[in-house]
């Protein structure tokens, strides 16, 4: 190799317009997906601008650096998956996605999230799991559709406190993030959390909700004579 010569990154596969046809799936009830997976892709092909009106777009398993700002022209899709590429961040166009219902930026590079992303009021399911994240926006509590929430596989240390202002939130996963946890008011802890579940007490059966709230118990007693003069 010649010296001062730099190495190029992998190039990826290029796909037509007419590729990106035969790749639309129309469903029973009716939706259109385009589903180019799989396909290599580096970037996010211009052509399929033509094809805005879909109801769910599949761009997942590539090697995408970057969400193009034309993704606001896909304004009817209501699923949008990116997951498995070399996404850093996601532009702030994404907040104009309004029908958007389940966004899958799941195994990615991402270290942050815009604020426009609090804009998707008909978001059910956000998938933040294997990225780099350590914080959430604030505008992620004014999502109050959102049922499901994954953040698995990331650098958080505490949970998010946007998330308690998700009133329907039913489910969150934090497996494998770097929680602290208290032990005492001079003294933290870190552990890497093989299993970390939040869901609401309405969504545990009776047996279920009665071991949680006998645990709950223990520890608070174990809190209290810990202070015990």
């Amino acid at each position: 190799m010649a010296k001062g010569k730099k190495t190029k990154q992998a190039k990826g596969k290029t796909i037509t317009l007419k590729m990106a046809q035969n790749c639309v799936q129309l469903a029973l009830d009716g939706k259109r997906s385009l589903d180019l997976s799989f396909k290599e892709i580096s970037t996010v092909p211009k052509c399929i601008q033509k094809l805005c009106d879909m109801d769910e777009l599949d761009l997942s398993r590539n090697m995408i650096r970057k969400v193009p700002d034309f993704i606001e022209q896909f304004i009817s899709i209501c699923v949008l998956d990116l997951h498995s590429n070399y996404l850093e961040q996601i532009p702030a166009t994404i907040g104009r996605l309004q029908n958007l219902m389940l966004l899958n930026l799941c195994n990615n590079r991402l270290t942050s999230l815009p604020s426009e992303i609090g804009l998707l009021k008909k978001l059910h399911t956000l998938n933040l799991g294997l990225n780099h994240l350590d914080a959430l926006p604030a505008s992620i509590g004014a999502l109050k559709e959102l049922r499901h929430i994954g953040l698995s596989d990331n650098r958080f240390t505490r949970v998010p406190g946007c998330l308690t202002r998700l009133d329907k939130l039913e489910k969150v996963n934090l497996d494998r993030n770097p929680i602290i946890s208290e032990q005492s008011p001079s003294h933290e802890s870190i552990a890497i959390t093989e299993r970390l579940y939040l869901v609401k007490e309405s969504f545990l059966c009776g047996d279920c909700l009665n071991k949680c709230q006998t645990e709950r118990k223990k520890l608070e007693d174990v809190e209290e004579r810990k202070y015990e003069p």
